[in-house]
């Protein structure tokens, strides 16, 4: 089954009732979620999965949250993804401690998981607007996720479901090379095979569809590395 375009959201915290309710109401929002109850397993998760963003308690077994927070930050692949940044501790020199090892956000126990909810979907409009049914635009090229529609020079364009998702993803990221590794992750999903040729030919049909009515070729091939819009 492929993956859905829905961002992934991992949950790293020792708590099982805290863990589960947090699991149920992201699901409920319609994201996938990952789950992890220590340091270690959050680490391996991350490496396997890269969600799109980590909700992430300070106290956590055998690695800290703080601790995790700084070594995914730290990392070029992983420094992006935001990580919201769960703690009992409400003062105001540990709230700092936590931004400024990396978290992009910080909220203190006991909360309101509407409030959390809410935060989530701040820090996903910034990294994954596509898939929040956000309008995107580059150039002359103009992404409506909520219809499923693409327009260039306000004409409408005939995408195929996969070149469609192919272009969401570039176009949340301009300029971001992509390798045909990360492009499968993304697009196809983790959980099936497909020869990494594959993604040339879907490319292939994106620059056609994209140049259907004129206009120069707005994806890059990065020779070595991938592929990049713009």
């Amino acid at each position: 089954m492929a993956k859905t375009e829905q961002p992934t959201v991992l949950i790293v915290e020792d708590e099982p009732a805290q863990r589960e309710i947090l699991h149920y109401n992201l699901q409920a929002e319609g994201f996938e979620v990952l789950q992890a109850e220590n340091g270690d397993e959050a680490l391996l998760l991350v490496e396997e999965n890269a969600p799109d963003l980590i909700v992430l308690d300070w106290m956590l077994p055998s690695v800290s949250g703080i601790e995790i927070c700084r070594r995914l930050k730290t990392r070029p692949e992983t420094r992006a993804v935001p990580i919201i940044m769960l703690s009992a501790r409400a003062e105001e020199v540990d709230r700092v401690r936590g931004l400024e090892t990396g978290a992009d956000d910080y909220v203190v126990k006991p909360y309101s998981v509407v409030e959390l909810l809410a935060r989530v979907r701040a820090q996903l409009r910034r990294t994954r607007p596509a898939a929040l049914g956000q309008r995107l635009e580059f150039e002359d090229i103009v992404l409506d996720s909520e219809t499923h529609k693409v327009f260039r020079s306000g004409k409408l364009l005939k995408l195929g479901p996969t070149e469609f998702r192919l272009l969401s993803t570039f176009m949340e990221k301009p300029g971001r090379v992509w390798s045909r590794e990360q492009l499968l992750d993304r697009v196809w999903g983790r959980d099936i095979y497909v020869d990494t040729r594959t993604v040339d030919v879907h490319i292939g049909r994106l620059r056609k569809a994209l140049s259907q009515y004129g206009g120069k070729d707005p994806v890059r091939t990065v020779r070595g590395a991938g592929y990049a819009l713009g």
